[in-house]
């Protein structure tokens, strides 16, 4: 968690105000502790070494900031989020409006990823790979570019000619050069600039 120690003589707003300015989150998640209170030698002046601790709960805060968002949006949705593992989180939105919230390509998707991805990385001290899927979006679109890249890579086996495919954001990239990455007879690479990166599925040399 992220946290620093810093010397006050009140444990007021203004000393919640300097913690959150430090650590450059809201002060409403931060807390306060006494690790050492000061006096001066004749007592009458008295100051405290404090630790501030960003208290933050990555599921919770994260599914009370999609609310906070979809709430600005006029949109209902239930929300989901559970670890993955140590470094990933998957938060899961299911709403009536879910193309609006998917978005063309899945780019509101992918803008929604992001805006929650850097809010959470935000106020943690480790980072996190935050993952958003909505609806099932997220795996009907991997199985569909697991089938795309399976069969232009036989095509490119046959015709011994590399092939461009359309252009992808890097979650979708990655997904096609995965599923080729163990072929004998073929190699992948990702070109362009985005937003317009796509990736070649090429003959391997041998």
């Amino acid at each position: 968690m992220k946290k620093i120690q810093f010397e006050t003589k009140a444990l007021n707003d203004q000393a919640l105000s300097y913690a959150a300015s430090e650590l450059r989150v809201n002060k409403d998640f931060i807390e306060l502790n006494i690790i050492e209170e000061k006096k001066s030698l004749l007592g009458l002046n008295k100051s405290y070494v404090v630790e501030a601790i960003v208290d933050f709960d990555i599921i919770n805060d994260g599914i009370e900031y999609l609310k906070s968002m979809l709430k600005n949006m006029q949109i209902e949705a239930v929300i989901e989020a559970k670890t993955i593992d140590e470094r990933h989180v998957l938060f899961n939105i299911e709403s009536k409006d879910n193309p609006i919230l998917i978005g063309k390509n899945g780019k509101t998707l992918d803008a929604i990823q992001t805006a929650l991805k850097n809010y959470i990385n935000l106020y943690t001290e480790e980072y996190y790979v935050i993952l958003l899927d909505i609806g099932g979006y997220r795996e009907q679109r991997k199985k569909q570019l697991e089938i795309l890249a399976t069969k232009t890579a036989m095509d490119v086996i046959q015709t011994k000619t590399s092939t461009r495919l359309g252009k992808m954001n890097s979650y979708e990239r990655r997904i096609v050069h995965s599923k080729l990455s163990d072929w004998r007879d073929v190699t992948t690479k990702s070109e362009g600039e985005e937003p317009n990166r796509y990736v070649v599925i090429l003959p391997r040399t041998k």
